[in-house]
């Protein structure tokens, strides 16, 4: 019976690793493309959660358009950010970005509400609330929905940096802006790339996060619990972030079912953060982030 609980526990552990992994992919696409971290893409996913949110519940239509209007919305937000925000950024340090992102964030966190409404929204996707009961493994379908679609992406974009030229061409322009120009690589098309990709994996986690939690500005704060996971799996690896999103899920259920009960509660949220700690002292450019040297 205790064997169960625990392969329960696990099994939920991997489908919430899974759609963390689907958020950090949106922290790897910008970093391996500019170098520079997005504070932002908790908001990000609140903002597209918003969105779909005001199409199928406020304007009553169909769960896909909804979807779809985030997809779009996200993407187009993302290369108006670009342009008109992080352009003028381009060849400055990376500080500067990162700073751009922090102030973004807040932004966002303030006319969520404004133009969205305080109040908490339902977000039901389309595929029933009947447990899927597989052995000792009971799932949710928004869950296992979720996990799913986490895995087709991040499938998709590995291929995507690994295979295709544009990948490549992103790569080089991380590994070295000036030297990526010189070889007549668009810097600015593939940053503006990287920010749209970043948009779709960021409308796709707010659907899915959305149903899963609500729609309210508080969604953003699942930017905030996977950052863990891009530290611990390395924040240029995309199999980081999938191998980073299973451990931090499967900690978080273990300590929610074993420590919470002995406490009181609260250890799955600081859990998280306990393994950032301790993989910033043991290997802080994560399992599978690249090793930088620098000479000074």
């Amino acid at each position: 019976m205790e064997w169960d609980f625990t392969l329960l526990l696990i099994g939920n552990g991997v489908l919430i690793g899974l759609m963390y992994s689907l958020i950090a992919l949106g922290f790897v696409v910008v970093y391996k493309a500019t170098d520079a971290i997005n504070f932002a893409q908790g908001e990000f996913v609140m903002l597209a959660a918003l969105m779909s949110a005001a199409v199928t519940v406020l304007m009553e239509l169909p769960f896909w358009v909804g979807v779809l209007v985030a997809i779009v919305g996200m993407i187009s937000f993302s290369f108006g950010l670009e342009r008109v925000v992080l352009r003028p950024l381009l060849g400055r340090p990376i500080v500067a970005v990162i700073m751009a992102t922090i102030g973004l964030a807040a932004i966002l966190r303030g006319l969520g509400p404004l133009f969205f409404g305080a109040e908490t929204r339902s977000l039901t996707l389309p595929v029933g609330d009947e447990p899927i009961i597989l052995g000792p493994f009971i799932l949710q379908p928004v869950q296992v929905t979720g996990a799913a679609v986490a895995l087709l992406f991040l499938g998709g974009f590995t291929w995507f940096f690994l295979k295709s030229r544009m990948g490549v061409a992103m790569r080089a322009v991380a590994d070295n802006q000036q030297v990526a120009m010189a070889m007549g690589i668009n810097v600015e098309r593939y940053f503006a790339l990287a920010w749209a990709m970043a948009g779709i994996v960021s409308a796709l986690g707010g659907v899915v996060w959305g149903a899963m939690l609500g729609v309210d500005v508080h969604v953003s704060l699942v930017g905030l619990k996977v950052f863990p996971v891009v530290i611990l799996g390395g924040l240029d690896s995309i199999i980081g972030a999938v191998v980073g999103g299973l451990i931090v899920g499967i900690v978080e259920n273990l300590a929610a079912g074993y420590l919470d009960p002995l406490v009181g509660g609260g250890t799955k949220d600081f859990a998280p953060y306990v393994l950032m700690i301790i993989a910033l002292m043991i290997r802080p450019y994560g399992i599978f982030g690249k090793r930088k040297i620098e000479r000074v």
